[in-house]
């Protein structure tokens, strides 16, 4: 298993390479993923952490349904939100698509700081297919970045400064996806 499921925070530094939303992501060839889980009104609470893939074996995405809900109860009402680094790849877009076309008690929200690919037809058609699953799909917005930053990182109570392009960068990604989904 090349995922690594964390219950500690993300190092700042490679919270704010990670996470930023350029367009030109180089180096940044893994997917960071942070999650809240609602079961509704169990004694479990909030989960909360954070995954990372390297790209290999299993992608964030579809590790976290057999990492982070083994014990998936269909009687349960799950209320699940992901921060991610980028969007997922078709391959992974489609998998969550089919668990949520299965498990009618999840409603996924995905906030994406970048797209992954998104000129591309098959990315295109993923985000869709997510999309009329029932999946929340957003952008990251800045203070989208300031609360992962404050509940995900190792932040030692610094507030985060967010990148001088980060709500352009924003807006152009924002107008790409709403062009995809439309």
């Amino acid at each position: 298993q090349n995922v690594k499921m964390n219950m500690d925070r993300i190092d700042p530094h490679i919270f704010k390479f990670q996470f930023k939303n350029v367009e030109y992501s180089s180096g940044r060839n893994k997917t960071f993923l942070c999650y809240l889980v609602d079961k509704g009104n169990t004694a479990d609470g909030l989960l909360r952490g954070y995954l990372e893939d390297e790209h290999t074996g299993s992608h964030a995405e579809e590790a976290f349904f057999t990492q982070c809900l083994p014990h998936y109860d269909p009687a349960l009402k799950y209320t699940i939100t992901w921060y991610v680094s980028s969007s997922p790849c078709t391959a992974c877009a489609e998998k969550i698509a089919e668990v949520l076309k299965a498990r009618k008690n999840i409603k996924l929200s995905i906030f994406a700081a970048r797209l992954f690919e998104w000129e591309e037809a098959e990315i295109q058609a993923g985000l869709r297919a997510l999309h009329a699953a029932g999946c929340k799909l957003r952008v990251m917005k800045p203070l989208d970045f300031s609360y992962t930053w404050d509940t995900f990182v190792e932040n030692e109570d610094q507030p985060l400064n967010l990148w001088e392009d980060c709500k352009e960068n924003y807006e152009y990604y924002h107008e790409k996806l709403a062009d995809i989904l439309q």
